[in-house]
């Protein structure tokens, strides 16, 4: 794939993929110069290693379920990690 390539090179740390026909969604990390696709957790979140407290209810979105992935974000956001990662940012 011509992009992931671009992506390696330029060191994006993480890009989502929303498969519309396949009706998926596929979030990758780099890691050790290779993507690997994260997994959700036992409560169906994928959580970005790169940007502590981004998360993503994966089936909330592909069912249109707007409201639970607004939920989980703001959950997300209210995490101890991602107050730590904002303060970290700010100095």
């Amino acid at each position: 794939m011509k992009k992931k390539k671009i992506y390696r090179r330029n060191q994006v740390q993480e890009y989502l993929v929303w498969r519309v026909e396949d009706g998926e969604i596929d979030w990758y990390s780099l890691q050790k110069g290779e993507y690997v696709q994260l997994q959700p957790n036992s409560e169906g979140i994928i959580c970005s290693e790169i940007f502590p407290g981004l998360w993503l209810d994966k089936t909330a979105l592909l069912t249109g379920k707007l409201i639970k992935v607004i939920e989980v974000v703001q959950l997300g956001l209210a995490t101890a990690e991602h107050q730590n990662f904002v303060e970290k940012l700010s100095s």
